[in-house]
C-alpha cells in the first residue's frame, strides 16, 4: 500500500470536507464525519488543519477557485458576447454535472452570512477576497463593461437560486435567461437521453 503524503491527504480531507459540507453546511457537518470519510483519525485531521473552520475556509477558498478556472479557461482568447456565452454554458454544465459544486457555494453564502452577523469577519473576508477575484475574471473578457459584467454575474446568481430550489432544466421560470446560461441536464443524464432515443 502506498502512503499519501500529508498535501496528498490534505487534498483527500478538502474532496471530503467539500461533499459533507456542501450536504450539510458549516454547522451540520462534524469533523468526525469528514475524517471517517477521509479513512483518518480527527488528531491526524488536525494535524492538517486547526480546526472546522480552517477546513471550511480551505473548501471554500477552493470552491471559488474552481469557478474562476472554469471562466478562464472558457473565456480564453474571446471577447464581448462570445465570453460571456462561453463563460454561461461552462459555469452551467460544471453545476449540472457537479451538484456539489454549486451546493457548497450556496453554503458558503450561508456561512458568511451567519458568521458576519456573529461578528466573525474571517470568513466573510476570504470569501470576499475570491469572489472579487471571480468579478475581475469575467469583467475582463467582457470589455471591462461594469453593466455587463453585473448582469452576467447577476443571472449566475439567479440561475444558482433556481438550481438550488430545484427547477429543472427546460422550465419556464429560465425563459428570460440567455439560452447559454440557462439550466442544463448533466452530460450522465443527457448521455442517457440520447442513448434511450
Amino acid at each position: 500500500m502506498v502512503r499519501m503524503s500529508a498535501e496528498e491527504r490534505r487534498e483527500s480531507v478538502i474532496r471530503a470536507a467539500t461533499s459533507e459540507f456542501a450536504r450539510g453546511g458549516y454547522h451540520g457537518t462534524s469533523t468526525e464525519t469528514i475524517a471517517k470519510r477521509v479513512g483518518v483519525s480527527q488528531p491526524y485531521l488536525f494535524r492538517l488543519f486547526p480546526g472546522k473552520k480552517a477546513i471550511f475556509l480551505a473548501v471554500a477558498e477552493r470552491c471559488l477557485r474552481d469557478t474562476r478556472e472554469v471562466f478562464e479557461k472558457a473565456s480564453e482568447g474571446l471577447h464581448g458576447e462570445e465570453a460571456l456565452h462561453a463563460m454561461a454554458e461552462a459555469y452551467s454544465q460544471l453545476i449540472a454535472d457537479q451538484p456539489e459544486k454549486l451546493q457548497m457555494q450556496l453554503q458558503v453564502y450561508v456561512t458568511v452570512a451567519a458568521a458576519e452577523a456573529a461578528g466573525d469577519h474571517e470568513f466573510g473576508e476570504m470569501v470576499r477576497k475570491g469572489w472579487l477575484e471571480i468579478w475581475d475574471t469575467v469583467h475582463l473578457p467582457l470589455g471591462a463593461d461594469i453593466g455587463e459584467t453585473t448582469t452576467f454575474l447577476a443571472y449566475g446568481m439567479l440561475i444558482n437560486t433556481l438550481v438550488g430550489m430545484g427547477f429543472p432544466p427546460g422550465h419556464r421560470v429560465y425563459g428570460g435567461i440567455y439560452e447559454s446560461g440557462q439550466a442544463k441536464p448533466s452530460r450522465k443524464d443527457a448521455d442517457a437521453q440520447d442513448a434511450d432515443a
